[in-house]
């Protein structure tokens, strides 16, 4: 099924578009690793950006912080301890300064970063995990359960441990006979999906250690798939057709016999890897060695998986990392973040809506997960589940200062994490399940008059800098939108070039 842009459809993601930030603001000099590995190479938080690395006699990844631009120095520090290249690295979901790399060596290591980055190379992990007997390419930190985090490797194995007493609390080396390709936890963390070389989407109860449902051959071509849950349960695929056609799938999990739908997008062979946003239910598709990021929103009016519109570069990508909600620019109606790894560069892309109000646009950011997890490692091993904690966005977000290394062996505390903010963040981030104090109440009605009056006394000053700025997104929508036709004319010749070849007899 290719795209099809027929009957309008109404929603407010329609006319997003994605805009590549200025040179200067871009991190330059990065000597992107080279591993034949399908995965991001990057991984971002509000904090800081980390992206694998060449490094000769090992594996090395590079983190920064996420303000940082221009060149990156030959001798700037970075986390060096692994004895073989780094595979994957992932930012703990309720620490912003814990990140988790996996490596050719067979280990998996979790480092602190300090607040403000690295002043020197970092080689000694505050834990070492070790439980493959060979590389380990794939991390999935558990979405909702602090201290929880799932490894997958080349010995067709998956570990799950407790990063805060270094246990191996689950192994599952029964469940795939081929080289696991994905790892995606669900929303409330009681099951993973994965998707294997034998072309097989399980869906996996790690605690109890048994497959619940399998479907057989979601992609019939041979090439790496990849497969993400969503927030409602279905599974999202990408793949290969057996005309090595690049494929996207929906799966509703009630029923695997038939895709809810399967769209088929080109024939190029790089692996698709998706990013999903859960709170607008969008889809991104990056694939390695393309030009292009194509975006698709997914409801529960057929088609199902709308395409939106693509991205288009001269250059092709390596790989991306993907912002979470919680570092956009909200005054910006900034919805997502890529960065995109270039062979020597990191390009940060903004994909937006276009808005005139100046306002908090309430429908664009519903309550986004926060730091604060839901569970403790200890209850979700009993067999609590639970979905993430959500934060407001409203007024912005301020990430808090980094925790103490040995609160990395018990649940953060709500008061240790906000220490470091601003009454204005602390009281915009707080977590739903917590109180607001009276003093908290007074600070916000003191300040809720100062974030109105500069609005209404500068609004003839700015008003010049806002007709500029809506050139720009205009001029913007018009060059996605020219990519959008030269992808579908790119489309239609493609097609018609296979019906003349049907009609002449040649397939």
């Amino acid at each position: 099924m290719s795209f099809r842009r027929g009957v309008v459809r109404q929603s407010k993601f329609r006319h997003v578009f994605a805009q590549a930030w200025k040179s200067e603001h871009c991190i330059d000099d990065v000597r992107v690793s080279r591993v034949t590995w399908d995965g991001p190479l990057c991984a971002v938080n509000p904090k800081f950006i980390a992206v694998i690395i060449e490094a000769g006699g090992g594996g090395a990844f590079l983190v920064v912080p996420i303000s940082k631009s221009g060149r990156i120095d030959q001798s700037c520090p970075t986390v060096c301890g692994h004895a073989a290249p780094v595979l994957d690295i992932q930012w703990c979901p309720h620490d912003d300064n814990i990140i988790a790399s996996a490596s050719e060596d067979c280990t998996v290591k979790v480092w602190q970063i300090p607040d403000g980055g690295l002043t020197a190379p970092m080689t000694d992990a505050i834990l070492t995990l070790e439980g493959h007997s060979k590389r380990v390419g794939i991390l999935a930190w558990h979405p909702s359960a602090y201290n929880i985090l799932l490894t997958a490797g080349c010995d067709n194995t998956i570990c799950v441990w407790n990063v805060g007493t270094g246990e191996l609390v689950y192994q599952l080396s029964e469940s795939h006979p081929d080289l696991i390709y994905s790892v995606s936890w669900n929303k409330d963390g009681s099951a993973v999906c994965t998707v294997c070389k034998d072309k097989a989407l399980r869906i996996i109860d790690p605690r109890r250690g048994i497959v619940l449902k399998v479907r057989e051959k979601v992609h019939e071509g041979t090439r790496p798939m990849r497969a993400v849950f969503l927030a409602d349960g279905k599974i999202l695929t990408t793949g290969f057709s057996r005309m090595s056609e690049r494929q996207l799938a929906l799966w509703d999990t009630k029923d695997l016999s038939e895709p809810v739908v399967v769209q088929e997008m080109d024939t190029s062979n790089g692996v698709l890897l998706p990013f999903y946003d859960p709170d607008t239910n969008m889809v991104y598709l990056c694939g390695k060695g393309d030009c292009t990021i194509r975006y698709f929103e997914v409801t529960d009016e057929s088609p199902y998986v709308h395409f939106l519109s693509l991205y288009s570069s001269k250059e092709p990508q390596r790989g991306a990392g993907f912002l979470c909600k919680r570092g956009v620019e909200v005054n910006k109606c900034e919805i997502a973040r890529f960065y995109k790894l270039h062979e020597r560069k990191v390009e940060p892309i903004s994909m937006t809506v276009p808005r005139k109000s100046d306002l908090f646009q309430v429908d664009l950011y519903p309550d986004t997960a926060g730091l604060e997890p839901a569970l403790l490692a200890e209850e979700w091993i009993a067999g609590q589940d639970a979905p993430p904690l959500l934060v407001s966005l409203s007024g912005g977000y301020t990430a808090p200062p980094s925790k103490q290394r040995d609160t990395l062996r018990g649940k953060p505390k709500l008061d240790s994490q906000d220490s470091g903010s601003t009454p204005t963040s602390a009281g915009n981030a707080a977590t739903h399940t917590s109180t607001p104090t009276s003093a908290t109440r007074e600070m916000d009605e003191e300040a809720a008059p100062q974030q109105v009056t500069p609005r209404e006394t500068d609004g003839n000053a700015d008003r010049p800098r806002r007709e500029d700025d809506m050139l720009t997104e205009l001029l913007a929508e018009m060059k996605a939108l020219r990519a959008v036709v030269l992808a579908q004319n790119q489309r239609i010749e493609l097609l018609e070039r296979q019906l003349a070849r049907i009609e002449d007899g040649d397939v």
